[in-house]
């Protein structure tokens, strides 16, 4: 009987209901529990027993490992957006992944171009085509709030400066054609010509430059830090006025010495035009540029006053030659000495 009750006093009970020997048999036993929790670290797998198979070990590590993830998934952390295998792979295959989202999105922006170039700039392209060739008597149906909206899709999208150069390259195309169509003009229609070049593709501007508005304010204004309208103006000089400026000047000045053989108004707006585009070309036929723009000659000086009135009283005397009245003089105030 003591010896039974030696052994049953040597049986220890823990609050796990596990049962040890005491003594020397103790100390094995909790050396080994404690060798088999220490190789796996406490905040990641919970204590198991050396005694537990392998698999169950597995399964407890498993779980517990989907338990942390989701943790990290409410939390927001970074450490969320890597699954299980992710950790398990090697640093090669996880490269791979980041390899394979940044294909992806290079083909998520090609796809985005594509539809650009089959949707969208389709219809803007006929929509410019319409623009340009209008005249002022010519009433174009164009859905002005259709191309504003394909414009505003494409700002979004990121192609403003892929719209920006269509738009450039697609002018360009139209003002070389007026180009060539001036070339094979006569001289003697040259002028009218040119001025009805101008005067429609200026009208033109006036419907363009504000359906673009939205790549103008967001792209050209804030990065390019330039204007829509300046740059497409810039366009006629490169591609029309600059080809032509050598044969129109002559012209020009030849018309100016013979009153009324080309329209005032033609005159008018040819050289206010040319003066628009390029300031420069003033000093080319300053005496003609005089005429319709002012302060192109340097101010008058007192000391030429008597030249500047016989050159006025000149052009009075070429203009009654031609057959120019003056007018009726009967009603012109008498002199205080007569």
């Amino acid at each position: 009987m003591e010896a039974m009750e030696d052994d049953s006093l040597d049986l220890k009970d823990d609050h796990n209901h596990n049962y040890c020997a005491s003594g020397s048999k103790v100390r094995p036993c909790l050396s080994s529990q404690l060798s088999e929790v220490s190789t796996v670290p406490q905040a990641v797998c919970p204590p198991v027993s050396a005694g537990e198979p392998d698999a169950r070990r597995a399964k407890l590590w498993s779980g517990r490992t989907r338990g942390s993830k989701f943790m990290d998934s409410d939390s927001g952390s970074e450490s969320s957006e890597v699954s299980e295998s992710d950790c398990a792979a090697s640093p090669a295959a996880v490269e791979g992944k980041f390899t394979l989202d940044s294909t992806s999105k290079f083909l998520l922006n090609a796809m985005a171009v594509d539809d650009y170039r089959k949707n969208h700039w389709p219809e803007l392209e006929k929509a410019i085509d319409r623009l340009l060739i209008q005249n002022s008597t010519d009433h174009i149906a164009v859905s002005y709030a259709q191309i504003y909206g394909y414009i505003y899709k494409c700002v979004c999208q990121q192609h403003s400066e892929l719209l920006y150069n269509d738009l450039k390259s697609k002018i360009s195309s139209h003002l070389q054609q007026v180009s060539a169509q001036l070339q094979d003009s006569p001289p003697e229609s040259f002028i009218e010509n040119f001025n009805t070049a101008l005067t429609q593709y200026t009208a033109s501007l006036q419907c363009i430059v504000p359906v673009f508005m939205y790549l103008n304010k967001f792209y050209i204004e804030s990065k390019l830090n330039r204007d829509l309208g300046e740059d497409l103006m810039k366009l006629f000089a490169d591609h029309v006025a600059e080809k032509h400026v050598k044969v129109l000047m002559p012209l020009l000045i030849k018309a100016h010495s013979m009153p009324f053989q080309v329209q005032p108004s033609t005159m008018a707006s040819v050289v206010k035009g040319l003066y628009s585009l390029r300031p420069e070309w003033a000093q080319l036929a300053p005496a003609l540029f005089s005429g319709f723009i002012p302060q192109i000659n340097p101010p008058a000086v007192e000391s030429l006053l008597s030249d500047y009135a016989a050159h006025d009283q000149k052009l009075q005397m070429e203009l009654s030659m031609n057959g120019f009245p003056r007018g009726d003089q009967s009603r012109k105030r008498a002199s205080d000495d007569s």
